[in-house]
């Protein structure tokens, strides 16, 4: 790897903004990779350097661009919850369908995680697949219940995503709704909603 594309990752990844532009005049591919293969912008997308990705999306850098663990700028948002970010990549074009390693999409992670924000302006300003199936059969539905704590951000996701279309009673792989996770969970808030938009 040549000295301008070093850093540039290694400014993307500590947010400074500057260096990024410099490495950048100076020669560096937007598009050069670290040994684990993320680029400038995911490294920025990670840490959340949200003008230091502007830079770098004004430099035609991918959002797409996956690294070996199948992250990618686009991806990370839904994992940090930037909403800040997101709207950084949003005039980049992302595929809004793109999978990380366990299949799901940027909203799936987001919903596990709690990121209210970020699940409320994904769904208001994209078309994302709110019933959209990862590889273990969960929905961001589902996974929000599943792997959530079933307390106020979760139980405020759950009624965006069921505002937005999600459908209630898509099951999961061993055919258990959302529904019956949340009555074997105890979050009754989550079971009320469920019942309510069945």
């Amino acid at each position: 790897m040549n000295e301008q594309d070093s850093a540039v990752l290694e400014a993307a990844g500590r947010g400074d903004t500057a260096a990024v532009r410099a490495a950048l005049a100076a020669g560096a591919d937007p598009e050069a990779r670290d040994a684990h293969g993320r680029t400038a912008l995911l490294l920025a997308a990670i840490g959340d350097h949200v003008e230091a990705a502007r830079v770098l999306v004004a430099e035609g850098a991918d959002p797409d661009a996956q690294d070996d663990r199948d992250d990618s700028p686009w991806l990370a948002t839904g994992v940090t919850g930037s909403v800040a970010m997101m709207r950084v990549l949003l005039p980049a074009g992302p595929d809004l369908t793109q999978r990380n390693r366990f299949g799901g999409i940027a909203l799936i992670p987001a919903s596990e995680r709690g990121h209210v924000d970020y699940v409320r302006a994904l769904l208001r300003e994209t078309d994302i697949d709110v019933d959209h199936v990862n590889h273990l059969g969960w929905t961001a539905l589902l996974e929000a219940v599943i792997l959530g704590d079933g307390g106020p951000a979760h139980q405020e996701i759950v009624g965006l995503l069921l505002a937005a279309g999600a459908t209630p009673g898509l099951p999961d792989g061993d055919g258990v709704t959302a529904l019956r996770h949340a009555e074997q969970r105890g979050f009754t808030r989550i079971a009320d909603a469920l019942r309510d938009a069945g």
